[in-house]
């Protein structure tokens, strides 16, 4: 380490330096859901930590929310994340847990552009562990349309992946209202649904969104694997002061010198590592190897 508190080895070399035996391999963990995320987070799990999925069966992770909006979320993404972890620890007797919550809207830097924000966390109660990790998803089918019928949805319906992806339909009442059907995944269902939304709308017309429930939607379903593999790989990394699992990432510092006037840029110059247990922290160049910004992220030469 420099005397600025700089990483220079590179993250191939951290991340061999630091990568531990795995000390829950053989283990089982509960994974909180009702819509198949299993199918996502199993593999990762398993290849990474030799951890074993458990599903606790009935478990009703919709009563912290749910994306149809019959039960509103109270907390944060990430509050509602660890309140679901530990519901489905509670379900199988397991110390260990994971769960997964998203939202949607728009992007936080291209505000006319739909994304979406993952969180999954780990419980380890044994070790007394919250280890987190996020994702942006820029790749999504959020939106929505309001029309009349099926006909005035044919060139939307395939940017949003029906039929592969589910739908969900609303009446409409100056905004999305009462669900007449969700899940939907043929024409003949969405035409029905669509009927009597559109009779029982102020307006005449039905809101129709995709369904962002993951087991109807393959495009999330991806995201929540990418983000189990991070989150895996996360765990089994060892801190390099005290060996505890989760040594990662929380963040960066800014901001990278601007090419023209060498003030900071809106880019980070570096990122922040941090144990999951003791203050231990380092910072690391980034991983591209920037050394300036251009100035078109600079607000001094463009602001």
């Amino acid at each position: 380490m420099t005397h600025a508190g700089v990483l220079q080895d590179s993250p191939r070399a951290k991340s061999q330096r630091h990568r531990m035996t795995s000390p829950y391999r053989g283990r089982h963990v509960s994974l909180a859901t009702r819509h198949g995320k299993e199918r996502a987070v199993a593999r990762p799990f398993r290849r990474a930590l030799g951890l074993e999925v458990v599903v606790p069966p009935e478990l009703d992770t919709d009563a912290l929310g749910a994306f149809t909006g019959e039960c509103p979320r109270q907390g944060t993404a990430l509050e509602t994340c660890l309140s679901k972890a530990r519901l489905g620890m509670a379900a199988t007797g397991l110390p260990i847990g994971i769960a997964n919550e998203g939202s949607f809207g728009p992007h936080p830097f291209v505000p006319f552009i739909p994304a979406g924000i993952e969180v999954m966390s780990f419980i380890d109660a044994e070790r007394e562990l919250v280890i987190t990790e996020t994702i942006l998803a820029e790749r999504t089918n959020y939106g929505h349309r309001e029309a009349r019928c099926v006909a005035d949805l044919q060139a939307w319906l395939p940017t949003v992946g029906f039929p592969s992806h589910g739908l969900i339909v609303r009446t409409t009442h100056d905004g999305p209202g009462t669900v007449i059907g969700k899940g939907i995944t043929s024409i003949d269902r969405l035409s029905a649904a669509m009927v009597q939304a559109s009779a029982q709308s102020d307006t005449g017309r039905a809101w129709v969104e995709p369904d962002m429930r993951a087991h109807f939607n393959p495009t999330r379903m991806a995201s929540i694997r990418g983000l189990a593999f991070r989150l895996a790989r996360r765990i089994g990394s060892a801190c390099p002061a005290c060996a505890a699992p989760g040594w990662g990432p929380i963040g960066t510092l800014g901001g990278l010198p601007c090419e023209e006037c060498g003030e900071p840029s809106t880019l980070f110059r570096c990122e922040r590592l941090a144990c999951s247990v003791c203050a231990h922290r380092e910072d690391r160049p980034r991983r591209d190897g920037l050394q300036t910004a251009s100035a078109r992220y600079c607000p001094q030469c463009n602001p």
